[in-house]
């Protein structure tokens, strides 16, 4: 029997893409939602990642959240594998996967294919990168990669100290230079209703930024992530290079104010949320909702009865 179509909610950070995805799951029942967050899948990265509470986790099965310590290596490759075998389970207990999240490549990955990476020591290879980032410094490491691979260090020329450890990161594990590596991973076979959820107007997504940032930084925000660098947590971990971690860690350092820090997550989460529409917004097939989660779920129930 023909499996039914897989329901994706996707949309920017702060749109109510959670909401609406556990509003969907008690609407249809028998649903399991599969979080498609590159930040959500570490432990104790909670506040800054805006999880799913407990609660809300126990109303129906969750996967991809808690699931790595921030140090451990995770790609849209792995994601890609591991989310399709989680959905076949799932659809042969009879349960419906809702695959929910922002980060726009995670979902590609499972739905249209992406590049599958070469075998190779990514772990040890990391590590060790890590270590000389924190030691040596981006430039250092920038001045490496131009040699190694120059057509890589033009296209990071703003010297992402992510990006730079990712492309040394392949180079030292595979051996080949990442800007010429293009193999592709085929599609899976399922098939996807996509869903794209956020306000009808863009100042609305804003203020809804401005006021969950606030609620973060006053809910505990600086607290968690020294307690996450108290456990011996590099602060240049691509977990922590993120939009949140990174300007508590300038505050904890006392580089910033703590006005200056919820201010500049408030900016730089707007620009993310711009990028993540930007994305989503090449995929045709995604029918926008900017209703509450209740009406979002209702519209959604009603276009799969249909």
């Amino acid at each position: 029997m023909e499996q039914p179509s897989i329901i994706v909610i996707a949309g920017p950070t702060a749109a109510g893409k959670t909401a609406t995805a556990l509003a969907v799951a008690e609407r249809l029942g028998d649903c399991a939602v599969i979080s498609a967050d590159s930040r959500q899948i570490y432990r104790c990265l909670d506040i800054g990642t805006a999880k799913p509470t407990p609660e809300e986790r126990t109303t129906c099965p969750h996967f991809f959240i808690d699931i790595l310590n921030p140090d451990e290596y995770y790609s849209a490759g792995r994601f890609a594998d591991e989310a399709s075998a989680v959905i076949r389970n799932m659809q042969a207990a009879g349960k419906r996967p809702i695959v929910v999240g922002g980060t726009g490549l995670y979902i590609a990955s499972v739905f249209e294919g992406i590049f599958n990476e070469p075998q190779g020591d990514y772990t040890a290879v990391r590590e060790e990168l890590n270590k000389r980032m924190e030691n040596e410094g981006r430039e250092a490491l920038y001045a490496e990669l131009d040699v190694i691979d120059p057509a890589a260090a033009l296209r990071y020329s703003d010297k992402n100290p992510r990006r730079i450890l990712r492309a040394l990161e392949f180079y030292y594990a595979t051996g080949s230079k990442f800007s010429e590596f293009s193999a592709s991973r085929p599609a899976t076979e399922f098939q996807a209703k996509y869903y794209g959820i956020t306000p009808a107007l863009r100042g609305e997504l804003y203020a809804r930024i401005n006021r969950r940032s606030e609620e973060m930084w006053n809910g505990g925000l600086p607290e968690e992530t020294e307690r996450i660098l108290a456990m011996g947590y590099s602060p240049e971990l691509n977990a922590l290079n993120t939009v949140g971690y990174k300007e508590t860690i300038a505050y904890l350092r006392n580089e910033i104010s703590a006005e200056q820090a919820l201010e500049s997550i408030q900016r730089h989460t707007r620009n993310y949320a711009k990028r993540q529409i930007t994305w989503l917004r090449r995929n045709a097939s995604i029918k926008w909702l900017c209703g509450t989660a209740n009406e979002n779920a209702a519209a959604i129930a009603a276009e799969l009865e249909q």
